[in-house]
């Protein structure tokens, strides 16, 4: 956690309050049930407040003019909206991706069962296309990946660890050719500089399946948003939490939230099952934890 103090922070909720805030949420000193589960309200000051649209409300907090910035490599480097779930990560994607202007190019990947799981006795639909079609899980691409020159994405392998072009890179695609993908690399060490991706073979692992499959797709993702663990290590400037359904995991709230530089630079959506704006959500602290270190 690093937070930047400024006089603006002290004025509303400065920042030593902010900081234990934070430093409570992840220690768990609130008031936790058996499970490790606590509701907790989150301050005014750092809610998205009940709008038509409360996710485009926390969009233009995290991407001001966005339309505007699409080509500044710098823009995306510091800012994201983090999601608990692969669900609520790819509806943000998706909703940010309709509002960039351009024509889309949809690439579809080839999914077959390895070949050494060919030949045991697994019942026959498991290798059905359309079903291995379906499989979602973070960190392979999708089946049906989606996208537009001017977008940020992140590898999901590594290209090139020599020149930084490893999982978790970030990117802005400029060319969407047939074969190849190019793009302009937008964080870690080697900002600037402009690639190519290939198709890659990628199998899949720990899906909990008993049998592997191959994935021959564009090792890409969108990554206007990103999934909260994968977040660990990162220093922000702006953060949306976006919180359709709550967190499920140990510390991942303390993760979100700890990503951040300073009050100013977090805002947090927060709905209900009706999909409503609350301010409150769950924390998860397994104090157990902390006693066996």
């Amino acid at each position: 956690m690093r937070l930047n103090t400024t006089k603006t922070d002290a004025t509303t909720f400065d920042i030593k309050k902010f900081s234990d805030w934070i430093l409570q949420i992840g220690d768990g000193d609130m008031l936790m049930d058996h499970n490790g589960e606590a509701e907790i309200s989150i301050p005014k000051e750092l809610l998205i407040q009940p709008v038509e649209n409360p996710l485009m409300s926390l969009v233009q907090f995290v991407y001001p003019s966005i339309l505007h910035n699409m080509k500044d490599v710098n823009f995306f480097q510091e800012r994201a909206i983090l999601a608990p779930t692969v669900e609520s990560f790819e509806q943000v994607n998706d909703f940010m991706l309709s509002l960039i202007p351009g024509e889309e190019k949809i690439y579809l990947s080839s999914d077959t069962p390895c070949p050494s799981d060919e030949k045991t006795e697994i019942q026959g639909e498991w290798f059905i296309s359309e079903f291995l079609n379906d499989v979602k899980y973070y960190g392979i691409p999708n089946h049906k990946l989606t996208l537009k020159v001017g977008v940020p994405v992140m590898l999901l392998r590594n290209l090139d660890q020599s020149n930084g072009l490893c999982n978790g890179t970030r990117l802005l695609i400029t060319d969407l050719g047939t074969n190849v993908i190019s793009a302009t690399v937008i964080t870690d060490t080697n900002i600037g500089d402009n690639i190519l991706i290939p198709r890659m073979n990628l199998v899949p692992s720990d899906l909990g399946f008993p049998f592997k499959f191959q994935r021959r797709q564009f090792p890409l993702c969108l990554c206007f948003a990103m999934i909260i663990n994968k977040s660990q290590g990162q220093s922000l400037f702006k953060v949306g939490l976006f919180l359709p359904k709550p967190v499920f995991t140990h510390g991942q709230l303390y993760v979100a939230v700890s990503r951040v530089k300073s009050m100013q630079g977090l805002k947090i959506l927060i709905l209900d099952e009706d999909g409503q704006v609350c301010n409150s959500t769950k924390n998860v602290v397994y104090k157990e934890v902390f006693e066996n270190l």
